[in-house]
Parts: structure tokens; sequence; C-alpha cells
């Protein structure tokens, strides 16, 4: 084999090595997308899973606090980042894609970018794609955001929330929901803070995350009338038609053999009801 044939190996094989890079993602070509890493893509979604606004009920105060930060934030006015911790099935990650919705829906230039929490070590490349986009403006959103005592990824998380030397862009800011008020379960905090020479710095860089976070927007377990109305408007908008007095007995036996009542327990229902019904959900 010659010289030049070897050389032409080399560089095939270098080739299949380090692939091309991907090209440049259509940001104008959708509403909302998914973060994949390795390789680095913004995947399109094509139909977000939503609910409408109105149909999230016992949340208005949070709801009303999240959607002008929101609305100030796609006009190109400062914004926080924001934080929605508290009982599970409450609705945090509903009212984060609602608020987008309805945003959208008012027509300002506004993207949602759901992140996993394992690719979280891949923000800071993503963050630089967004970046070269400066006319549109992305909330970054991570559901059920959580560490362990041994978990690294909350320091790629400061790459949103701080920006290192460059700053977060301009055009970005950070939504996650947990159930931990901060993001750690309150035994592990304890533990760590036990068994330190010096208790109040152990946990002092994880426990620190959450205040990095500028809203706080907590969501506590709903009264039996707010599980009812929820259920109730949930029939409206999907003309579902039951008594009063039979949605509520039936309602509330399904929530005692759920042994909780939430916002997701009443969608449950819901849904149980409307295929008992013959109602097609569209």
């Amino acid at each position: 084999m010659s010289a030049d044939e070897t050389l032409i190996r080399i560089a095939d094989a270098l080739e299949r090595m380090s692939p091309p890079p991907l090209a440049a993602p259509d940001l104008d070509g959708a509403e909302a997308f998914m973060w994949q890493a390795n390789p680095d893509q913004l995947v399109p979604v094509a139909k977000v899973a939503r609910v409408g606004l109105d149909l999230l009920v016992g949340v208005d105060r949070v709801r009303d606090i999240l959607l002008e930060n929101t609305r100030q934030f796609a006009k190109g006015l400062p914004a926080n980042n924001a934080l929605l911790w508290g009982a599970r099935g409450m609705g945090k990650s509903s009212l984060v894609k609602a608020v987008h919705g309805a945003l959208v829906a008012e027509g300002l230039p506004l993207k949602i970018v759901e992140v996993q929490r394992e690719d979280l070590p891949s923000i800071s490349r993503l963050l630089a794609m967004l970046r070269a986009a400066p006319h549109i403006r992305f909330v970054l959103f991570c559901d059920d955001l959580s560490f362990s005592h041994d978990d690294e990824h909350y320091k790629s998380l400061k790459a949103v929330l701080d920006g290192g030397i460059e700053g977060r862009p301009e055009n970005v800011v950070f939504y996650a929901t947990s159930n931990r008020r901060h993001l750690m379960p309150r035994d592990m905090i304890e533990n760590e803070r036990s068994s330190a020479i010096s208790p109040s710095e152990a946990t002092e860089e994880k426990v620190s995350l959450s205040d990095r976070f500028g809203l706080w927007l907590g969501f506590h377990p709903c009264s039996q009338d707010a599980y009812l109305t929820m259920i109730r408007g949930y029939c409206e908008a999907y003309g579902v038609e039951i008594e009063e007095d039979s949605l509520r007995a039936e309602a509330i036996e399904w929530q005692a053999t759920r042994g909780a009542r939430s916002g997701r327990v009443a969608w449950q229902f819901f849904i149980d009801l409307a295929g008992r019904r013959g109602v097609a959900l569209r």
C-alpha cells in the first residue's frame, strides 16, 4: 500500500471517529423542544401535552406570579428563575406548560426547552446554542429535579442559574419543579451536618443552590372542595355530563381508594369518568 493510500485510510478513520457537527436547529420551526445530549440536538415537539390555565384550580396565587414573571421575560424585561416545589400531583409541571401555552397564544416569541436532569452536564453547550438566537426567548424546563448526596449534576445547574464568567444568556430563564424545597432530602441534610467537621459548611453548597432561584413557588395539598372543583371544571371543559350528587359521591370514593387528594388524582378520576361516559377527549 502506498503512502498516499495509507493517509487516505487514516483520514477516513478519523472522520468516522469525529463526525461533522450537526446542522444548526430550526428554532423557529416549533414552539417546544427536547434537549438531547450525545449527540447534542434540540428535538422539536409537535404538540405539547398540556391543559389550559383556566383548568388549573387552587393555585391562583402561584399561577399569577409565574404568568407575570414569564410574560415579563417574553417581552424582553427582567425576570427570575423559578423553583416550583411542594406536594406531588398539584400541577407544578402543568402550570409551567400552561403558562407557556398562554403566552404563545398572545403572540409572544417564547419557546420552551425541556432538559432531563441526567443531561445537565451538557447544559453549557445548550446555552451556547440558544445564545446564538437572541431574537427568541427560551424557558429551560427541568421536571422533578432533585439531587442525592453524591450527585455532582447540581454543579452543572449553576451554569444556568449564575452563568459563570460569561453570564447566563439574556434570552434564557430556568424553571424547575421539585418535591423538595432545597432539592435534596431533609434527612440527608441533617446527616451531613451531624457528621461534618464544619456542620454549617457541609451542605451549604447544595442547599444554597435553591437560593439561586429568584422565585420559590410552593404547592400544597388541596382541600376536598378544590378537588371537586377541579373535576367539575374538567367536565364542563370536555362536555361530560353528570349530576352533582353522583359526581361528588364517585369522586370522593375515588380519592379514598387512592389515599390522597391532588390535581393528578382529580384528572385520573376524570379520565375514568369520561371513558365510562363514552366521551373522547380532544
